[in-house]
């Protein structure tokens, strides 16, 4: 099916407004005072030694988790923790653990890993990828729990994951080791399995108690990390099996304080130059955007913002534009990106339907601009409150309109620049 969307000319004659309308621009950067780890392969080496390898012989092969999310420290964390376990006289190797991510298949897992930088000759050891799983039991529900067959044929799991609020849901336990256990070495079987369940219970305690079984079946323990608002580890700890369900909670408080946000609740659009798997599991974070849309799931009062435009995806995605249909306008070129394949096979894993709606697509960004100005209210397009980021782990950089850039302004911790009128070239953000 070839669909023939309207060009510039024809969607900018829906209304009165030009570019000469729209209000003036100002770049604004957030300061933080931030805490980070200088030496995460040295954190990850040491956090080996809290783990419960003891009853472990010499030469045992222990599998390593990686997921296929972008965070910065995970390749130096990953090396860090197989080079502990190597000099403990282990065997480690490195797993693809991220549900039906790679488009479902053991070569797609393993190049989004490399897309990662998560390589062999990076972590000194192999990387074993299969979409092959086996059943270890049921849980309160019935369903069947999943773990994937690298991981029970080695003698011990180590989860390795960054622990942060998720973004379908809110519990106790969210995203992070938990959730790689049951997710990650679940693969498609695994993901798909828990996501029907949670949707037909409360997601937190699905994960939790499918966790704790998943851990007594094969897991020597997790690494935790925590980053701060700029992406960075802030907090890389080892954690014994026993102690994951109840530490990770903990974990999870502390990474949401560190959790970085709009310097602004109000918006009647937000402009993202991308979304992507690496950027998060959802494409775009739904705690940054104020929008879960989660079958089950209360949608959150804040930050209120009534129109998302998404411009591009991520190299990283491969095509999958899982989020995409959280957006209320898309650039053609994001649409034509999309992989619809990868995108469905991780919609019906997932199960939310809702995130794959193609949202209206414009031909470029004033477009999108001049169209906002007709689909939220606004009275004066000069009143416009827009504000523009690179993606939702980046909210501290912002180009805002000028109504946001007054209320800006009387914030401490945050610099405001001059306004000036947005240029375009071809419709196109030139900046």
């Amino acid at each position: 099916m070839n669909l023939d969307f309207p060009d510039a000319e024809t969607l900018r004659a829906a209304n009165d407004v030009t570019r000469d309308d729209l209000p003036r621009f100002a770049r604004v950067r957030r300061e933080r005072d931030l805490d980070s780890i200088d030496d995460v392969e040295a954190a990850g080496r040491e956090a080996v030694g809290d783990l419960a390898l003891d009853s472990l012989a010499p030469g045992a092969e222990i599998a390593v988790t990686a997921g296929s999310r972008g965070v910065h420290d995970m390749p130096a964390l990953l090396s860090g923790i197989v080079d502990g376990l190597g000099r403990r006289e282990f065997e480690p190797f490195v797993m693809p653990a991220m549900g039906s991510h790679g488009g479902a298949t053991a070569d797609g897992q393993r190049e989004t890993l490399e897309t990662l930088g998560v390589t062999e000759d990076r972590l000194g050891c192999p990387i074993r990828s299969s979409m092959e799983v086996s059943e270890i039991g049921e849980d309160s529900l019935g369903r069947p729990v999943y773990v994937a067959d690298d991981a029970l044929a080695a003698d011990g799991v180590v989860l390795a994951n960054r622990v942060k609020p998720h973004t379908d849901f809110h519990g106790p336990v969210e995203s992070g080791l938990c959730k790689m256990a049951v997710i990650g070495l679940g693969k498609r079987r695994g993901a798909e399995s828990l996501h029907n369940a949670g949707l037909a219970a409360d997601f937190s305690d699905v994960i939790e108690e499918r966790a704790r079984a998943i851990v007594d079946e094969c897991v020597v323990g997790g690494v935790a990390l925590v980053e701060n608002a700029a992406d960075r580890a802030t907090v890389v700890e080892g954690v014994p099996p026993d102690r994951i369900p109840n530490r990770e909670p903990e974990l999870l408080e502390r990474a949401r304080e560190e959790l970085p946000m709009l310097p602004v609740d109000d918006l009647d659009l937000l402009v993202l130059d991308e979304i992507g798997k690496d950027v998060s599991g959802t494409g775009m974070d739904t705690n940054v955007v104020g929008r879960v849309r989660f079958h089950g799931e209360s949608e959150p009062e804040t930050p209120s913002i009534t129109r998302i435009y998404v411009r591009t995806i991520t190299p990283a995605s491969h095509g999958n534009g899982l989020g995409i249909g959280l957006a209320d306008f898309a650039h053609r070129d994001a649409v034509e990106a999309l992989d619809l394949e990868d995108l469905y096979t991780n919609i019906v894993t997932s199960g939310e339907p809702t995130r794959a709606r193609l949202p209206f697509v414009v031909p470029d960004d004033l477009t999108a601009l001049t169209l906002a100005c007709s689909t939220t209210g606004v009275a004066d397009p000069g009143d416009l409150r827009v504000a523009r980021i690179e993606n939702t782990m980046e909210p501290d950089t912002l180009v805002v309109s000028e109504p946001v850039a007054d209320e800006l302004a009387e914030r401490e911790r945050l610099s405001v620049g001059p306004l000036e009128p947005l240029t375009f070239e071809a419709g196109t953000f030139t900046e």
